[in-house]
Order: structure tokens, then C-alpha cells, then sequence
């Protein structure tokens, strides 16, 4: 596989089209804002802001508005390493890549050696450009099947896993992990010298336990060891959730970049907004009618994407993250919840204004 070229002026997406396209002149992702450039195998990143896989929402219409928004990276929806789920019309929907956004990034999750490697090499096959594998959720009914963080605790099968992988496939690997398994139990370093040494290209490191799950901070200080102790690229996640939050965390932590989470809900732009404040630049603000543009084109793509009666479904908890940045209160949120045709969402918010906002 050849190095991908860095974008261009303005990166092209297909099915993702702005009703205004000043929103996206305002986050201008140009490749030479973004310095030192980060490689993941021979995929050179336009920058060091990722997209974290986050099941149920980096779907495809997310991940589509994110990356055009400027983020470095976008992991799809982690999809189950077992063969019998291959065909369901999640694990479908999940495996759906758009081979305008490079590289193409998906996400392992399973706890069997084997069962991993045939899903990545499936993956690939369907054109994954980069596989990831899933050991930091903390999700119980992940745990329970000894899968995500919870492989944390036998460091064999870790290692038993990354072979299996990066044996079955000519991609790169990458791994997201959490610090260990409860705070007495941090093990994040020995996890990376066994991945560097399976042959992992990249490495996530989350600053909470399994056992923290999205409790308490994160503390980047293990991220600060891992990356002392190897020479892949390693990423911050958790609690990052502006420009000067990330600035903070790679100078203490030394990491090639932030992996950016749950801070993105109902904000796809903040990925290219971290990167352009990274680089130097003033992170764009988007405007009131800016942001409405960007629901609506999510919405329209939601639509599209899941058809109109499971689209409808699904776009309302993302526009309900969009309206409370927004500042609207619950009860115009329940509003726009009760509406079931995509014409009815679509018109709720193309009558918002801000004057109807601020005296909500």
C-alpha cells in the first residue's frame, strides 16, 4: 500500500453536501497547518486529531461529517469477532466504508485469537485500510465475554490476539486500551511493549481503569510512561475536550496525538477545531446558522443512510447532543422527539433561530 496524499483544499466526501458551503471555507483542513505529520504504517495523517470508534455513534453519516470537518482519522463502529454475527444487519451496516475517506479505519472486538483474525482479514477484504482492536471498552456486556478491557488482565491472550492479527493481514494494526484494570492494577506499559512487539503499528491509550469506566478524570500520567517505553505512535484519549486540553496533554504526555470521544457527541467538528488550534491556527467557531447546516445535512444523511423509518428513530438522540449544545431546553428537545417523518425534523430546524433559543 502506497502513502495516501494529503487532502486538498477542501476534502470531498460523497453524500455529504452543505447547504452552506462557508461552513466548511470556516474549517479549511489544508495538510501543511498540520505538523509533525503522524504516520500509521504508511498511512500519513493530515493530522493528529483522531475520531474515536464509539459503537452507536461513528456510523457512517458521522464519521462522513467528521472527517470532512477536519479530523485526522475516523474509526468506524466496533463490529463482534464472531462468524455468526458477520451477516446481521448491524454488523453490515457497521463494515460500511467510503473510499473517499483514507485511510479506511475499523474496529475488532472478540476475545478469540482466530475468530479476530478472519474478521480482519473480512475486513479488509472489504476494502479496511486499517484494523483497530478493541481493549479499553469498559461496557459489561463486553467484559463479560472477556473482550474489550477486560483482556487487560491476561497479558498471554493480549498477546496471543496481536499476533493472530497482524499475522492474518498485510494492513496495519493499531490497539485501543485503558491504563489497566482498577487503579492498583495499571498495566498500560507491559501492554505496549507486547503490542510494539506484535507487530502493532499505533497504539490509543484512554487515562481511565476498566474498572473507572467514565468515572472520576482521566489521568494522562500512564500515557506519559507508555510513550516513553515505545517507539510506535501513541494517542491520548479521555476528558479532551478543547484546544488547550490537548495542547496540555501532548506536551506532559509527549503522544503523537489525542484521540477525541464522547466530547464529539452533537460536536463533529471538534476533531478539525482541536487540529486547527494544534496547528497554530484559531479554531473556527461556528455561528448559530453554521451549526443548524451541519445538524441538518447529519439529519438528511441519517435519513439516507438508515432508511426513513429507523432513520428518524436514530437521528433523534444525535439532534438531541446537538440541540443542548445548543442550549435548548427538555422540553423543545421532547418536541422534536415526538416528530416521526424526516420532512418534520427537517423543518423543526430549519425554524429555530436564535432569538427562539436564547428564550428557551
Amino acid at each position: 500500500m502506497g502513502v495516501t496524499p494529503g487532502p486538498s483544499k477542501l476534502r470531498r466526501v460523497d453524500n455529504v453536501a452543505f447547504v452552506n458551503p462557508s461552513v466548511i471555507v470556516m474549517m479549511d483542513v489544508s495538510s501543511h497547518w498540520f505538523l509533525p505529520v503522524v504516520a500509521v504504517g504508511p498511512y500519513k495523517l493530515s493530522n493528529s486529531v483522531l475520531l474515536a470508534p464509539m459503537a452507536g455513534i461513528t456510523d457512517l453519516p458521522f464519521r462522513r461529517l467528521a472527517w470532512r470537518l477536519g479530523a485526522g482519522m475516523v474509526y468506524g463502529e466496533m463490529t463482534v469477532a464472531r462468524p455468526d454475527l458477520w451477516h446481521t444487519r448491524k454488523s453490515t451496516e457497521r463494515r460500511r466504508l467510503d473510499r473517499c475517506i483514507q485511510p479506511s479505519t475499523v474496529q475488532i472486538a472478540g476475545a478469540e485469537p482466530r475468530w479476530l483474525a478472519d474478521i480482519a482479514r473480512r475486513h479488509v477484504e472489504d476494502g479496511a485500510q486499517i484494523i483497530d482492536i478493541n481493549m479499553g471498552c469498559p461496557a459489561k456486556k463486553v467484559c463479560d465475554q472477556a473482550a474489550g478491557s477486560a483482556l487487560l488482565r491476561d497479558e498471554s491472550l493480549v498477546r496471543a490476539i496481536l499476533e493472530a492479527v497482524t499475522g492474518a493481514v498485510d494492513v496495519p494494526v493499531t490497539l485501543k486500551i485503558r491504563t489497566g484494570l482498577c487503579p492498583s492494577t495499571r498495566n498500560a506499559v507491559a501492554i505496549a511493549r507486547i503490542a510494539e512487539a506484535s507487530g502493532v503499528s499505533a497504539l490509543t491509550v484512554h487515562g481511565r481503569t476498566r474498572a473507572c469506566r467514565f468515572r472520576g478524570s482521566a489521568e494522562h500520567r500512564t500515557v506519559t510512561d507508555v510513550v516513553a517505553s515505545v517507539a510506535i505512535p501513541v494517542f491520548a484519549n479521555g476528558d479532551i475536550t478543547n484546544v488547550d486540553q490537548a495542547k496540555t496533554v501532548m506536551a506532559r504526555t509527549g503522544a503523537a496525538g489525542v484521540m477525541i470521544g464522547r466530547s464529539a457527541l452533537g460536536a463533529p467538528w471538534l476533531p478539525g477545531q482541536i487540529a486547527q488550534g494544534l496547528a497554530g491556527g484559531k479554531p473556527s467557531e461556528l455561528d448559530f446558522a453554521a451549526r443548524i447546516d451541519i445538524i441538518r445535512t447529519h439529519l438528511d444523511a441519517m435519513h439516507g443512510f438508515y432508511g426513513i423509518e429507523r432513520g428518524v428513530k436514530i437521528a433523534r438522540k444525535h439532534v438531541q447532543w446537538y440541540l443542548q449544545r445548543l442550549g435548548l431546553d427538555a422540553q423543545m428537545i421532547k418536541s422534536f422527539n415526538r416528530l416521526d417523518l424526516p420532512e418534520l425534523q427537517q423543518r423543526f430546524l430549519s425554524e429555530l433561530n436564535p432569538t427562539l433559543v436564547e428564550a428557551a
